[in-house]
């Protein structure tokens, strides 16, 4: 007969099992205003403060070429035009905290990232910035305060979105900056114009491509529902990276969202299954629903059965009530039933939706359903605890009874497998599960140490090793 282990040893055992899958985590209580407090939890190894605060919907990061940390801001859910770009400085490394915060644009229609780019033949410096009707480019001179010259419009984009108080379906645009076989390329990508419908525009849920000055412009994906930030790793062969939020039709477990290595292909346009094919379990699956028609009643805002699965209240949103909203689970058509002249339509059509799923490029990697990825960054070789590491921000989910992100991933190229990194921004209390904050953006400024955004509470935090 087989004695049983002494309970010490058994619990000994356990928490070196348990440590190889979970990385032990330790809680910060984060004070970020008078009387109230965030607590976010971190490997063990790691400190956080917070680096700035009363940032009104805080969003994406950019260096400039003279070394300062831009930062885009999308105000309030009340309107979509008083978004702004500022210049965070005076950084005390004792506090760890930015003392003073310039304002270098504002009255701007949702601006979610920027970029930078130099012209090696002429070394004049371009901010680039994407808004949800255009793009548009200001020349930038070291130690700016404010643009010097009047913005240049390089292309113009689909602008109607389902008007709701934040501003409609994916109104949001980003930029990135990447060299191509040699050759600086803009890249811009766009945003479906509805949950799930047949689109009527060529650059609905796609990403464009142009030289510096916005010529020679080229289709590079197509049937990206919601890319919302996309970058070039030069520490993976120069492969451009995007994060993809899937629908929102198949309930609260359907479908994953995705994280792409985008495969870039001068000769055909690759398309990435949206609205036709889904993801599950890693893999693309042809969605069954039938898609709305063009002048389908249901853009009237009334709402359609639920799917199965989704038990959404229409209160239960970390946006509040959308008045005049189709409930989650209706399918809308494209432009939410607005329809005007495509401005693109030089670069083709729309996609017809994919009758099957079997050259869709695969996921890099998935998420949980309605995780919301947005910002990424990447840790090379000369970061020590995060090596050679993917940190991606999950948003949450805007029904946050479904439990699904709200929390900083890490995962390898080499297991692509995502793991709880940093969370404690969606917690539950007397069984209701209370959004504390949403993680939006991540910037690497140093080995193992980076700036989070927070666009819940319009904060910036300092993620670091203890001891920097």
């Amino acid at each position: 007969m087989q004695r049983a282990l002494p309970r010490a040893l058994l619990s000994a055992l356990l928490c070196v099992f348990t440590a190889e899958v979970i990385p032990a985590q330790t809680p910060h209580s984060l004070t970020y205003a008078p009387g109230k407090q965030i607590t976010l939890n971190l490997p063990e190894q790691f400190d956080i403060n917070i680096a700035a605060t009363g940032l009104k919907r805080v969003r994406f990061f950019a260096k400039s070429p003279d070394g300062r940390i831009f930062v885009t801001s999308m105000h309030d859910l009340s309107d979509n035009r008083l978004g702004a770009v500022y210049i965070l400085e005076g950084w005390n490394q004792q506090s760890h905290r930015f003392t003073h915060i310039t304002l270098y644009l504002d009255h701007l229609r949702n601006p979610n990232n920027l970029a930078f780019y130099t012209d090696t033949a002429t070394k004049q410096s371009w901010l680039y910035l994407p808004l949800t009707d255009r793009l548009i480019r200001y020349k930038y001179n070291a130690g700016d305060t404010a643009p010097t010259s009047a913005p240049e419009t390089l292309i113009r984009f689909p602008d109607y979105g389902l008007h709701y108080k934040y501003g409609g379906w994916h109104l949001t645009r980003t930029v990135a900056v990447a060299e191509i076989a040699g050759r600086p390329r803009i890249f811009v990508s766009v945003g479906s114009s509805c949950n799930y419908c047949r689109e009527d525009e060529v650059l609905r849920a796609s990403v464009v491509s142009m030289d510096p000055d916005g010529k020679n412009q080229h289709l590079e994906a197509q049937g990206l529902r919601n890319a919302v930030d996309m970058q070039q790793i030069p520490e993976l062969n120069d492969e451009l990276f995007a994060t993809n939020m899937g629908d929102d039709h198949l309930g609260d477990r359907l479908p994953e969202d995705t994280f792409f290595q985008l495969a870039l292909d001068s000769n055909a346009t690759p398309n990435y299954g949206w609205p036709a094919c889904y993801f599950s379990q890693g893999k693309p699956v042809l969605d069954q629903t039938p898609l709305p028609t063009l002048d389908d009643a249901r853009t009237t805002g009334k709402t359609a059965p639920k799917p199965p699965g989704s038990k959404s209240p229409a209160s239960d949103s970390v946006y509040g009530e959308q008045k005049g909203v189709s409930a989650a689970g209706t399918n809308l058509t494209a432009g939410g039933g607005h329809h005007a002249a495509d401005p693109n339509a030089n670069l083709g059509k729309a996609p017809p939706p994919l009758q099957s799923c079997n050259h869709v490029p695969p996921a890099y990697t998935t998420f949980a359903a309605h995780s919301s990825p947005l910002g990424f960054a990447y840790f090379g070789k000369q970061d020590s605890a995060l090596a050679n590491s993917f940190l991606v921000a999950l948003h949450g989910a805007s029904h946050p009874h479904i439990g699904s992100g709200f929390k900083v991933v890490r995962f390898s190229p080499a297991d692509r497998k995502p793991q709880d990194f940093l969370t404690g921004f969606l917690t539950t209390i007397n069984g209701k599960t209370v959004v504390h904050g949403r993680p939006c953006a991540i910037l690497r400024l140093a080995p193992d140490t980076f700036l989070l955004s927070d666009d819940y509470l319009g904060l910036l935090y300092y993620i670091h090793p203890h001891g920097r």
